[in-house]
C-alpha cells in the first residue's frame, strides 16, 4: 500500500481526533460522553496508525504527523499536573464556559424551575399579601417590614460591610451547593431549592408591588442579582445533571453515567464560586449603598453582559489545525 492510498483512507479519522482535542482544550469536560468514547476509539486507531506508518512509511511526513497527533492524544487522555497557576487559568479561561455551554439546557431547566413559581408567587402575593405568608411559613416578617416600608438591608451598613460581605458570601455558596448536592436525590431536592427560592423571592416582589416598595427593593436587588441568581441557576443545573444521570443513563451504567455528571457538575460548581464572591461583594458594598438607582442598573446590566459575554465566547474554539494548513499536500 502506498503512502497516498494510506492517508486517503485514514484522513477522516484524523482530522475527526484533532477536532476533538481541539474542542477538548484544557479539559476532557468540555466533551459530551459520547464525544469522550469517540475520542478514546479514534486515539486508539491512530497509535495503531502511527504503528503502521513507522513500519512501512518511516521517512514520509504522515509518520511525523501521527506522532503528533498521537502525543497530543496522549497529553488530553493522560494528562499530568502543570504548573497550579497555568491549571487554574485554563479552568476559568476555557473550561468553565465550555462546560456551561455543553451543558446550557440543565441551566434553562434550572431557570424555568425558578422563574415559574417565582411569577406564581408574585401573582398571589400581589393580590392578597396575607396568603404570601402561607406559601412560605415565615415570610410574614419580611411582608411586614415591606409593608411598613423599612429598608432591612440598611442594617448590612450597621453590622459592617466586611463583615456582611463574607456572610453573604457564605450564604450564598450555600445555596447553590445545595442546588448541587440535590442531584443526588434524583434531582427532588435540587428542584425543592430551586422553587423555594423562586417562591421566596416572588413572595416578597409582590408584597413589595403591592405596597409600592417595588423601586426600593429592586434598587437593592438589581446590582447583585444578576450574577447571583445566574449562579443559582448553573449550580441547580449541575445538580440537575445528576439526577437526570441516575433517572436516565443510556448506555451507560448508572454508576458509570453518575461519575460522568459529576465530573461536570463539580467543574460547573466550582466555576461558579468566585461569581459568587462577586455577587457578595456588590451586595454588601453597592446593593445597599445610597446610590441612585440608575447607577445600580448600570452595574447590574455591566455585570449581566460581561458574565453572559464569558460564559457564551470564552474558550471558543479558533480554527483548528486542519483548516489552517492542509494536513498533507495533495499528490498531482
Amino acid at each position: 500500500m502506498h503512502a497516498e492510498d494510506f492517508i486517503q483512507r485514514k484522513r477522516a479519522s484524523w482530522e475527526r481526533l484533532g477536532t476533538l482535542l481541539d474542542r477538548a482544550g484544557a479539559s476532557l469536560a468540555a466533551l459530551s460522553a459520547d464525544e469522550i468514547q469517540e475520542l478514546g476509539r479514534l486515539y486508539r486507531q491512530a497509535s495503531s496508525d502511527l504503528a503502521v506508518a513507522r513500519r512501512d512509511f518511516p521517512r514520509h511526513q504522515v509518520s511525523a504527523y501521527l506522532n503528533g497527533l498521537v502525543a497530543r492524544g496522549h497529553g488530553a487522555i493522560y494528562r499530568g499536573d502543570g504548573g497550579r497557576s497555568g491549571r487554574i487559568g485554563a479552568f476559568f479561561l476555557t473550561t468553565f464556559p465550555r462546560t456551561f455551554r455543553a451543558t446550557w439546557g440543565f441551566t434553562l431547566a434550572a431557570f424555568l424551575m425558578f422563574l415559574l413559581p417565582a411569577i406564581a408567587a408574585f401573582v398571589i402575593t400581589y393580590r392578597d399579601p396575607t396568603l404570601g405568608s402561607a406559601l412560605m411559613p415565615g415570610a410574614e416578617q419580611v411582608i411586614g417590614d415591606v409593608q411598613a416600608g423599612n429598608e432591612w438591608w440598611q442594617r448590612i451598613n450597621e453590622d459592617g460591610r466586611s463583615l456582611s460581605s463574607a456572610e453573604i458570601m457564605t450564604n450564598n455558596i450555600g445555596v447553590a451547593f445545595r442546588a448541587f448536592a440535590g442531584g443526588v436525590t434524583f434531582g427532588v431536592y435540587t428542584l425543592i431549592v430551586l422553587a423555594t427560592n423562586g417562591m421566596m423571592l416572588g413572595v416578597v416582589a409582590g408584597a413589595a408591588q403591592r405596597f409600592s416598595f417595588a423601586t426600593n427593593l429592586w434598587g437593592f436587588v438589581a446590582a447583585h442579582g444578576v450574577i447571583e441568581l445566574s449562579v443559582i441557576f448553573i449550580a441547580g443545573g449541575a445538580g440537575l445533571q445528576l439526577g437526570w444521570a441516575l433517572l436516565h443513563p443510556g448506555l451507560l451504567t448508572r454508576r458509570a453515567a453518575l461519575v460522568l455528571a459529576s465530573r461536570r457538575a463539580v467543574l460547573l460548581l466550582l466555576g461558579c464560586v468566585p461569581l459568587l464572591v462577586i455577587a457578595g461583594l456588590i451586595e454588601a458594598f453597592i446593593s445597599p449603598s445610597p446610590l441612585p438607582l440608575a447607577v445600580k442598573l448600570l452595574v447590574a446590566l455591566g455585570s449581566g453582559l460581561a458574565l453572559a459575554t464569558y460564559l457564551l465566547a470564552g474558550g471558543l474554539e479558533g480554527p483548528s489545525p486542519s483548516e489552517r494548513t492542509p494536513l498533507f499536500r495533495k499528490s498531482r
